[in-house]
């Protein structure tokens, strides 16, 4: 008996996909859910798992474009080896075994529950509907799920439980691969742009097809030029006491919250409370409509060898200091690890790029359709400021918000960045959410 395997549904506006890379060879054994391919997407790299146990033959070569619900390899179950079905010795144990495993622990599981996710909730018993009350974004992620397993049924169960629960915690990505010794920032940051000179043609040139991504930034780019009357309106905040506040802090901070305080969570709340006083800026327009959002879905730019991508911190508004920075981290390194599922990199209803990270000092960032708004930040700077009447150094950095004006009034968003101003000059702002 075979199982097909077939391309999921990946996105509303995803139609195909392209077959980056096999993760198994032809002939392989595979477990239920374990990732067998790599594909990618105009949105995001997605893991594709196996739809069960057995040995997988592949029907599709890497680089073939696959269309959603193609089948592009199929799974042998009959006389699977056992270790695919994780059989155990006592044929009658097995069989309680796999029993036990169909039968749903849950009266009620979310469609858009990934694989991993779903193993887990079964594995520990848990009730899906208790975890979204507490999970960020009101989505179940493996993360989330690890930590209340640790953090809830270790407590309640005693000791032997947190043995039971402590192997299944999340192993730290790969470090990158120490470069050659001389290598420039170029090698470093992409070096399969770095190629050999036999690889140009008589004319010293060397054609290479665009990713999908890559595609879909250059149209996004263009229909924000084209369908949006931008305009850009800039100031600059002091960040002396931000600096200060997080020096006093972050020690604690990351005894608390398990995680580093940055800079991106006070922006992120300074912007949340602005948001909150001008909704239109958190709006978009659909034809003659004004479509205004419940909910702040805040996307940070994170920047990769294969381009751009803004993964979405969904519900911000309802997150603390603590959870907004895990979920920054988690986000980041699920980017650079082609780890984020495509609900991830959805739903965006305002976006923070970063420019200062590679010492930019001032910039017009481009719109984000269809949102109304980008603010960017940029380099830190000591510079001499008049503070009353004296002259002092602070750091300072400028910030930019570009806008479509069809929506936004310049009244608005001078006024939008004047309130991120001073939340960030006075964090007790961000705290009192005054």
């Amino acid at each position: 008996m075979a199982t097909p395997v077939e391309v999921p549904r990946l996105g509303e506006s995803v139609t195909s996909a392209i077959l980056l890379q096999w993760l198994k060879k032809d002939g392989d054994t595979v477990a239920k859910d374990e990732p067998i391919c790599l594909l990618e997407t105009d949105k995001a790299n997605v893991d594709l798992p196996s739809p069960a146990a057995g040995v997988i033959r592949l029907s599709r070569k890497v680089g073939d474009t696959v269309a959603i619900g193609e089948a592009i390899a199929q799974v042998e179950t009959a006389g699977a080896p056992a270790a695919a079905t994780a059989a155990k010795p006592n044929p009658t144990e097995s069989m309680k075994a796999t029993a036990t495993a169909t039968v749903p622990t849950s009266p009620v599981l979310p469609e858009d529950m990934s694989p991993a996710v779903r193993v887990l909730v079964q594995e520990h018993k848990l009730d899906p509907a208790t975890l979204l009350k507490t999970a960020p974004g009101g989505r179940l992620t493996k993360e989330f799920v690890l930590s209340y397993v640790q953090e809830h049924q270790a407590a309640a169960n005693g000791e032997k439980k947190v043995e039971a629960a402590s192997p299944v915690k999340v192993a730290p990505p790969a470090p990158p691969a120490t470069p050659p010794k001389g290598a420039g920032a170029s090698e470093q940051l992409s070096p399969a742009l770095n190629a050999p000179p036999k690889d140009f043609d008589a004319s010293g040139e060397r054609r290479v097809k665009m990713t999908k991504i890559r595609q879909t930034i250059a149209k996004r780019l263009i229909q924000a030029q084209q369908t949006a009357a931008i305009l850009t309106t800039f100031n600059e905040v002091d960040l002396t006491e931000v600096i200060n506040l997080r020096a006093k802090f972050k020690e604690r901070f990351q005894e608390v919250h398990g995680v580093g305080l940055g800079f991106m969570s006070f922006f992120s709340r300074a912007v949340v409370m602005a948001l909150k006083e001008f909704p239109r800026i958190n709006a978009y327009l659909e034809g003659e409509d004004v479509v205004y959002h419940q909910h702040i879905n805040l996307g940070i730019a994170v920047s990769t060898e294969r381009g751009l991508a803004v993964p979405v911190l969904h519900k911000i508004e309802n997150m603390s200091f603590g959870r907004i920075e895990a979920e920054i981290k988690r986000l980041a390194n699920a980017v650079r690890d082609n780890k984020l599922a495509i609900e991830e990199l959805s739903g965006g209803t305002f976006t923070i790029t970063n420019g200062g990270v590679f010492g930019s000092l001032l910039s017009t960032p481009i719109l984000n359709p269809p949102q109304a708004a980008i603010l960017g930040m940029h380099a830190i700077q000591k510079r001499p400021v008049a503070i009353g009447d004296k002259i002092e150094i602070r750091p300072m950095m400028y910030l930019a918000l570009s806008y479509d004006h069809r929506l936004v009034d310049g009244r608005e968003s001078i006024s939008f960045l004047v309130r991120v101003k001073q939340s960030l000059e006075d964090p007790t702002r961000l705290m009192l959410e005054i």
